[in-house]
């Protein structure tokens, strides 16, 4: 059986968001009156080394470690307050500072992406430059800030690979604090907890792999691969879709 850093490296090399999202859409089980999310994190684009999808920066897959912001007010969840040194933020020590805890733990040595959850109603950013920069220096392989982020020279100027759903010129402490740490989030409404899968395709998107799916994913990609090749060949010598979907896609 591979490793799970052979099997991210096989990720980065063959695969795009979209070959995921089409494998979890098999393999997933959607709750009655609900969408397929497929994993895909939506609305989110790359800010960082360059703003926009491109196809020049490189793909990077790694667990996640999850951080949660909430309004300045906000009472931290229970999770927090009942287990700081776990989940929690003793006094003292800046959120960023924890970025690194859940990978140095992780026995398959795999790095981690950093996924931050913001309430959708905030305009402050939550990543700025100095963030950043730590980030790099504990060896994170990138974030996804599932809100708004500013100082983007100073966050080009890391290299690290950050997507975001916005941006802003105000600092976190206008409106926002961090909560907890290394517990599930929502990124617009699709749960992502510490330790799944984060892919980042700078050209098609982010999309978030659950732990326990990821054997199933790795073995069902390459079969919906080839059927979609066969289709594709079908159509391009004038099958019609239709047709195409119902042999290779049945």
């Amino acid at each position: 059986m591979s490793t799970l850093n052979e099997q991210l490296a096989t990720l980065v090399e063959k695969y795009t968001a979209c070959d995921i999202s089409d494998a979890l859409l098999k393999l997933q089980k959607v709750p009655e009156g609900g969408t397929a999310r497929a994993g895909y994190l939506a609305d989110l684009a790359p800010f960082s080394p360059i703003i926009g999808r491109n196809e020049t920066t490189k793909k990077i897959a790694a667990p996640a470690t999850t951080f949660k912001f909430l309004s300045k007010g906000a009472t931290p969840p229970t999770i927090a307050t009942e287990n700081p040194e776990k989940h929690g933020f003793p006094p003292g020590k800046h959120w960023v500072d924890y970025a690194g805890d859940f990978a140095a733990a992780d026995p398959a040595n795999a790095g981690s992406i950093i996924v931050i959850e913001q309430p959708g109603d905030q305009y402050c950013a939550v990543t700025g430059g100095i963030m950043a920069t730590r980030m790099k220096v504990l060896g994170l392989k990138g974030a996804v800030v599932g809100g708004r982020i500013r100082d983007l020279r100073e966050l080009q100027a890391t290299g690290l690979p950050i997507w975001a759903r916005s941006t802003s010129t105000v600092g976190t402490g206008a409106e926002a604090k961090a909560v907890a740490r290394d517990v599930p989030i929502s990124i617009g409404g699709l749960t992502v907890s510490p330790g799944d899968i984060v892919f980042c395709d700078p050209f098609e998107g982010v999309v978030v792999i659950p732990r326990d799916l990821l054997d199933p994913v790795m073995e069902l990609m390459p079969k919906l691969i080839s059927m979609d090749e066969k289709a594709i060949e079908a159509v391009a010598q004038g099958m019609t879709v239709t047709q195409a979907f119902r042999d290779f896609r049945a």
